[in-house]
């Protein structure tokens, strides 16, 4: 008997958002209806059998409605990786830095795009924050006046790259581009609160902002009775909400050595003692150094600073991705009950695993390729 033939699943989802079809992806419902040629090789044009779109296969890419070659676009994308600085690039894929930045721009765009499908409801119980010193187009902005720091609103001077951590799988739950200011740190808690569920415990240095920043986002209202006397009752205050955690590594330094280490509990004593949670902010440190190899603008007395703040951001938010589905963390690996044999001489015996794949966001290793060809209806 002659077997039936089965729709090809093609991988596309509908991208039409005026009918129930959006985003999905049912056997046989998207077809393949003509193919073109470009300089990456063959392209098809699909067709959703239920509303009718058609649409190309590389819509809501980073590669849609581009001339240049993937290749090339991947290779420009991944030297910015490798701290190579924006005004070095060009000249070796041979395109403009206008051109170069545009593909940042969509790749940036992809990746926020990814935190926002698949970066919540996250179960993470320690967070780890820390902030790394840049500068953009100078480095004391034409706002601060005779202070050093630049404040709210500017878009030049010290800039400050804010990170949440989560340690235990070392993922990188957010980047914040802006100025060491109670502002930047309030964006930064808002975008971490976005990604977990729950009041996770959050460890820091010694900077000033981040208790009163994290009070207003976890609290509770404290309100005072009528006491019967004259004047008028005290009005409501912000208390810490009960669950909340907040501790403090603070170094003390002498001749450029650390000379004592303080832990300071501000507050959830008790909570920390119940997690067996060591005070600590090492893994973070340690990923900020990872951070300055990898990305040119943070590098120490680099010539390749950022022109603009958002140049920065769009950077931190490719490395953010890149980082955390496409690069196999070593301290993640785990061994395998049988190590793999290859030409009898040399043996697999550990298994690579991503920070995405430790939080249980995602089941493999990505390629350069799938980050810049996610969409939201994808099965990852």
């Amino acid at each position: 008997m002659k077997e039936i033939k089965k729709p090809q699943n093609w991988g596309q989802t509908c991208p039409n958002p005026n009918f129930n079809c959006y985003g999905k992806n049912s056997q046989g419902s998207i077809r393949s209806v003509a193919s073109y040629l470009t300089r990456s090789g063959k392209r098809r044009i699909f067709e959703c059998k239920v509303c009718g779109e058609m649409f190309s296969e590389t819509r809501d890419t980073v590669f849609y409605d581009l001339r240049t070659s993937e290749e090339k676009v991947m290779m420009a994308l991944k030297m910015i990786l490798v701290k190579m600085e924006l005004s070095g690039i060009y000249f070796v894929p041979g395109t403009k830095e206008e051109t170069i930045l545009e593909w940042l721009k969509k790749a940036s765009k992809k990746a926020k795009e990814i935190n926002e499908v698949l970066m919540k409801e996250l179960p993470v119980t320690e967070v780890q924050l820390d902030e790394m010193w840049s500068y953009v187009l100078r480095k004391k902005s034409k706002l601060s006046g005779s202070d050093i720091e630049s404040p709210d609103g500017a878009e030049d001077g010290s800039q400050w790259v804010w990170i949440g951590f989560a340690p235990v799988s070392r993922l990188i739950l957010t980047t914040v581009v802006g100025p060491r200011t109670y502002g930047t740190a309030l964006r930064l808690i808002k975008a971490i609160g976005l990604v977990f569920a729950g009041i996770p415990c959050f460890f820091s240095d010694g900077f000033s902002c981040y208790l009163s920043v994290l009070i207003e986002v976890y609290h509770t209202i404290k309100e005072f009775p009528l006491t019967g006397k004259p004047g008028r009752p005290e009005n409501p205050i912000k208390e810490p909400h009960p669950d909340l955690v907040y501790a403090q590594v603070v170094k003390k330094h002498r001749g450029g050595r650390i000379i004592e280490v303080i832990n300071r509990v501000i507050c959830g004593a008790g909570r920390i003692k119940e997690l067996g949670l060591n005070i600590s902010a090492s893994l973070l440190e340690r990923l900020n150094l990872t951070f300055r190899q990898s990305l040119s603008p943070l590098v120490r007395k680099t010539p390749g600073f950022s022109k603009k703040v958002s140049h920065l951001q769009m950077q931190a938010d490719l490395f953010q991705v890149f980082y955390n589905f496409a690069r196999p963390h070593l301290s993640l690996r785990i061994p395998l009950d049988v190590p793999i044999k290859f030409d009898g001489c040399v043996e697999k015996k550990y298994s690579l695993r991503t920070p995405g794949m430790a939080a249980g966001i995602t089941d493999h290793i990505w390629t350069f390729k799938e980050l810049l060809t996610f969409r939201k209806g994808m099965v990852t």
